[in-house]
């Protein structure tokens, strides 16, 4: 099926809501999602096919910092085991690469074996433990990967 990646924005707010509104608990409010599309350091990237949304990755930036963080991940449930997970990390670390940053960090519960499986096929290696992290009080993992730089175009000559 054809598909499109890209950005979000507050039109995209209501289908983005929908999405989330079918995962328990860490759920994003409309105020943030409003807060990432327009004032935040963040890129929220949609996976859309046959004009509906099946996915969305946030990415957040912090000034200085040349570390990405992916800061979310959410795959419709009926869209699962497809690739859409991994091509929607993979268009989020390269742009957060073609921002300068060379490397991208993500927490995930530690219990949430299919996404660690998909972070660890995607080159990210985990760096630590963070107790009692999720609301719930589930501990989280911290991955790491390093992003490749875009290679840089030739300069003409004068």
């Amino acid at each position: 099926m054809p598909f499109t990646i890209r950005r979000a924005t507050t039109v995209d707010l209501p289908a983005l809501l929908a999405l989330e509104s079918g995962f328990p608990g860490d759920r994003l409010k409309r105020e943030h999602f409003r807060h990432l599309l327009t004032r935040a350091r963040a890129d929220v990237w949609l996976y859309v096919a046959a004009e509906a949304l099946l996915g969305n990755a946030i990415v957040l930036y912090r000034a200085g910092s040349r570390r990405a963080r992916l800061y979310s991940l959410v795959i419709s449930p009926a869209a699962r085991s497809r690739g859409l997970a991994q091509a929607l990390v993979e268009a989020a670390k390269q742009a957060a690469a073609a921002r300068g940053c060379g490397a991208m960090y993500l927490e995930v519960r530690c219990d949430n074996l299919p996404a660690i499986n998909l972070y660890r096929k995607l080159g990210y290696s985990w760096v630590g433990r963070l107790p009692g992290y999720y609301e719930d009080g589930q501990d989280g993992w911290r991955f790491e990967c390093a992003l490749e730089t875009p290679a840089t175009p030739p300069r003409m000559a004068a």
